[in-house]
């Protein structure tokens, strides 16, 4: 039998500005991938990692971040990003509301000032670290 393996949100990308890291990717899985930047796998290892756990995958570690972290200034140091989904309830033509995930972006700040049973609330997913390539050089 062979065991099938959840790869989606398991990616990274880059532009000009930024690095895009998705958020089912483990800390310790960012330590070995070669895909990602040097500079951001250094982050990790030096400022990341002490504060939390190996096991974790970037989307825990986001959505239980506490606001008065020594991380979250980290984080607000490379200007980072965070791309969530969200039920939300919409209106159709006829009237009628249905609920349906909408696409945020959050900073670090306001992910962090949300408690995690509002966040629960909100049906929160965490999909995608958004982190600056010039604020990265300033670490």
């Amino acid at each position: 039998m062979n065991k099938t393996v959840y790869e989606d949100h398991k990616y990274s990308m880059q532009d000009v500005s930024s690095l895009y890291v998705g958020a089912k990717y483990t800390l310790g899985e960012l330590m070995a991938a070669e895909d990602i930047t040097f500079k951001f796998r250094l982050i990790v290892e030096r400022y990341i990692l002490p504060k939390a756990d190996v096991e974790d995958t970037l989307e825990t570690h986001l959505y239980y971040l506490e606001s008065d972290s020594f991380l979250v200034q980290i984080y607000k140091q490379l200007k980072a990003r965070i791309k969530v989904n969200v039920i939300e309830d919409k209106r159709t033509i006829t009237g009628k509301t249905k609920r349906e995930y909408t696409t945020q972006t959050y900073t670090i700040e306001q992910l962090t000032a949300m408690p995690p049973a509002e966040k629960e609330k909100k049906g929160l997913v965490v999909q995608e670290l958004k982190v600056s390539k010039l604020a990265m050089l300033s670490l």
